[in-house]
């Protein structure tokens, strides 16, 4: 053999790479280990911190505590004038007498109390007494206890004793009976005794009242020294505080309010019943209320006791149990639910816990703060990425959203949880099968085709293509299509998948939703990317299908799409195709990337191009009778929109120079916090939307199809019917479009296709008879995303505007007759439409 091909030794470079690359692999396997056992030392030595320290973050929690109840008032009196400094003091000294008058009250109440039960001794010893008679009294038990107690004795005497240690022989051994005497203690001995029993607790209070004076004075800064510690993001910083001292303030005022409505009825039923003390019990209730699980029983323990020792009788005892009851039904399942609501945002467990979390860690004052203090946790969590999994494990928001959960039961093989989930979610959206499928089944479908390829497995592939086919099996069943389809639908839509079985099963759904709404639809078991001159497709009827819808899960099927509507024509001459696109199309909205249909009709050589399940059904129906280009929603007329117009002119909004400023300026700022190139405030009328001020402009769009009519400059007015803001009026309540060009019920509107509009968000500007005068609304050339939270921010924006109106509404003139040969004064209109360059 030749040098140069003689066999290199492998074995050495081979060992080295396995030597260079096994630490890293092992490493980093080890890292989530590691970050787990950090994060376990690191919550130990929290908790001991928590354990050790409770002296002091005792009385610090309760100051901030209370900081959240009084800080409230001390802004207030802020506003009216009054010094940061001297309202403090106000409002501490005031909490105080409050504080010292209930303690008199309560102190007065038990002191006459105390004074009466000495009369109740006899009847106390005389319930005893019978109490002892009607257990000493034969029972059902007595005579399995006599059998007993005599084998027992049997077995005693049966037994020998052992000798006693000590007994010398037998001798039994005297035992005699040392009782210890505690020392009888001075006056003065007794007077330090209890001086040292109340210094912990007077020491505690008089931390708390020093801790709160100087976090009342001192809340600005220690607040930014909170968001120093927090990090550079002041913008989650500032929520994160917002949102816990909000919940906290709303849970402490609504506990508030549900303790004083248990305690008044309590006091005022324990009074009418008879039992003493009456006003006492029901602060004691009120009081003891603020601890959870555990005070409401304690409090019931002490009219119960009283209502025993008073009656000869039992009936006392039994009005107070009925008292309770009736009062902690009312109080659980009414008052708080009412009051409470979504408050704290905890689930039930969570609170639980952390319940018996506190109280370990700080005895009953833990328990009272145990849920502001989880609350604080829930919101760390939400805003800080690294402790996420406070927000899981505390809220009470569901860990999985639907979607999830039914994709999760059918990986499992629990093909019966999704169908009853399924269901459920039915009947959530009121019934809507095809909102379920748009809602929740095709973001299952979404999810099955990510995982496709990534981490699914074939057993996984197989459990949820069967678990889907079952579902939708059990909802065809539940949900059946009208036995009849309209005359006037003749011929049928025929819905393919496009090349996998999640594809298949999208197109299920599709002819589902076709069949409920009368429109008649079938199912072919072949995928349009097998469709070939070899394979050729099986007609489900004797006539070509008219329209041929086909899903597609995969996010860019642009080649075997143009390839599927190209063999689809071949087969059916003059078919019309539609290809559903329900990939992952909500990042291109969210980024405000979203095509034309026009430029996905090119794109892919179909006659509809949608890309969502509503957007599908309304080009299917659509392409059966007018076109897709064609259709639009006009906007309604409401019921009393006679007395609306009424409103509106008596508003004096049209010609007064001050509300237009007011107007000018809600849209301006409207336009900068949304970051919107325009916003408006418009006025509906009789037959027109007349845009009052608007800000801004828009940019210029990408062209339109050929035979577009000419472009319609944003400002101008337009016809009540074609208008936007005519559905919010007629709906009286907001109106968002993330994507006119792909809403069938404003795609095919004239007026918003020749302003290249593709984003809408209008919400209703209502007068102090609730009449909707008109909208602030915001436009945008390209799709966007609008929250509910940025919904509520608008409509906030909106009622402060229509606020200002109310206080700068010209006030109605008594009608003056001009004199004669004087002259007669018009005052001119204003402008209308005036638009300010951005």
């Amino acid at each position: 053999m030749p040098p140069s091909e003689a066999p290199r030794p492998r074995s050495a470079p081979t060992l080295k790479a396995a030597g260079a690359q096994r630490p890293g692999s092992t490493l980093e396997a080890l890292v989530p280990s590691l970050r787990f056992m950090v994060g376990l030392v690191i919550a130990a030595l929290v908790i001991t911190g928590l354990y050790a320290g409770r002296t002091i973050l005792v009385p610090l929690a309760l100051a901030f505590l209370l900081s959240f109840v009084l800080d409230p008032l001390v802004v207030r009196l802020k506003r009216l004038g009054l010094p940061r400094l001297p309202a403090v003091i106000l409002v501490v000294l005031t909490t105080l007498a409050v504080l010292g008058v209930g303690a008199l009250f309560i102190g007065n109440e038990a002191r006459q109390l105390s004074e009466q039960l000495p009369s109740y001794q006899t009847t106390i010893r005389k319930k005893l007494r019978s109490l002892a008679k009607e257990l000493r009294a034969p029972g059902m038990f007595d005579g399995a206890k006599r059998t007993l107690d005599l084998v027992q004795s049997e077995v005693e005497a049966a037994t020998p004793k052992p000798p006693a240690p000590g007994s010398g022989g037998g001798r039994s051994a005297s035992v005699q009976r040392v009782e210890v005497q505690p020392p009888v203690l001075s006056p003065a001995q007794q007077a330090a005794a209890a001086v040292s029993a109340l210094s912990r607790p007077l020491t505690d209070a008089g931390l708390v009242l020093v801790f709160v004076v100087f976090i009342l004075l001192d809340r600005v800064d220690l607040r930014d020294r909170l968001l120093r510690l927090w990090g550079a993001n002041l913008h989650g910083a500032t929520d994160a505080m917002d949102e816990a001292g909000e919940r906290i303030t709303r849970y402490l005022t609504m506990q508030l309010l549900v303790n004083v409505s248990y305690g008044i009825p309590m006091a005022i039923g324990l009074w009418l019943i008879g039992v003493p003390g009456a006003f006492l019990w029901g602060a004691l209730a009120g009081l003891m209320r603020f601890v959870p699980y555990v005070g409401a029983f304690v409090a019931a323990a002490f009219p119960l006791t009283l209502a025993f020792a008073v009656h000869p009788g039992w009936s006392l005892v039994l009005w107070t149990i009925g008292l309770i009851i009736t009062l902690e039904l009312i109080s659980n399942n009414v008052i708080e639910p009412w009051l409470y609501g979504a408050s704290t945002g905890l689930s039930v467990l969570s609170l639980i816990v952390a319940a018996t979390f506190w109280a370990t860690l700080w005895g009953p004052v833990g328990l009272i703060m145990a849920t502001p203090l989880t609350v604080c946790l829930l919101v760390i969590g939400r805003y800080l990425p690294q402790l996420a999994f406070l927000d899981v494990l505390l809220g009470s928001q569901p860990a999985l959203d639907e979607p999830t959960r039914i994709y999760q039961r059918l990986l499992a093989g629990d093909a019966d949880e999704a169908i009853e989930l399924s269901v459920n979610q039915i009947e959530a959206h009121k019934g809507s099968v095809a909102a379920f499928y748009s809602r929740v089944a095709v973001p299952v479908l979404r999810m099955a085709a990510g995982d496709h390829t990534r981490v699914a497995t074939p057993e996984h592939r197989l459990r949820l293509i069967e678990g889907m086919d079952a579902v939708l099996d059990d909802l065809q069943a539940q949900y059946a299509p009208p036995a009849s389809a309209p005359a006037s639908s003749a011929m049928p839509v025929l819905c393919m998948g496009g090349q996998w079985e999640v594809d298949q099963l999208g197109a299920r759904m599709l002819a589902h939703s076709l069949q409920l709404q009368g429109c008649p639809a079938a199912t072919h078991a072949l995928s349009a990317a097998a469709v070939t001159a070899e394979t050729p497709v099986e007609d489900p009827q004797e006539d070509a299908p008219q329209v041929v819808c086909v899903v597609w899960l995969l996010p860019e099927p642009a080649t075997l799409a143009r390839q599927a509507c190209r063999r689809l024509r071949r087969h059916w001459p003059g078919v019309r195709v539609v290809l559903a696109l329900w990939g992952d199309a909500s990042d291109d909205v969210e980024a405000g990337t979203a095509p034309l249909p026009e430029e996905l009709h090119a794109r892919y050589g179909a006659d509809a191009v949608a890309l969502s399940l509503a957007e599908t059904l309304a080009c299917a129906v659509q392409l059966q009778g007018a076109p897709v280009s064609e259709a639009f929603e006009s906007a309604p007329i409401p019921a009393n929109d006679e007395e609306r117009l009424q409103a509106l002119q008596a508003s004096g909004v049209q010609s007064s120079e001050a509300l237009r400023r007011a107007c000018q300026h809600a849209a301006t700022r409207a336009a900068d916090i949304f970051d919107m190139p325009l916003a408006m405030v418009s006025l509906v009328g009789r037959d027109e939307q007349t845009p009052l001020c608007v800000y801004g402009s828009l940019p210029l769009a990408t062209e339109g199809a050929a035979g577009e009519q000419d472009d319609v400059p944003a400002g101008t007015p337009q016809p009540r019917a074609l208008s936007l803001c005519g559905h919010v009026v007629a709906a009286s309540q907001a109106l968002v479009v993330h994507d006119i060009a792909r809403d069938a019920r404003f795609a095919g509107n004239p007026a918003l296709r020749g302003q290249r509009l593709r984003f809408y968000a209008g919400v209703p500007l209502r007068d102090a008879k609730g009449f909707v005068l008109g909208t602030l609304c915001l436009l945008d050339t390209r799709p966007r995303l609008f929250d509910a939270r940025e919904k509520r921010l608008l409509q906030a924006m909106a009622d402060d505007l229509m606020a200002s109106w109310r206080e700068l509404q010209p006030q109605p003139q008594p009608s003056v007759r001009p004199q004669p040969g004087g002259p007669d004064t018009d005052e001119p209109s204003a402008t209308v439409g005036q638009i300010v360059p951005q």
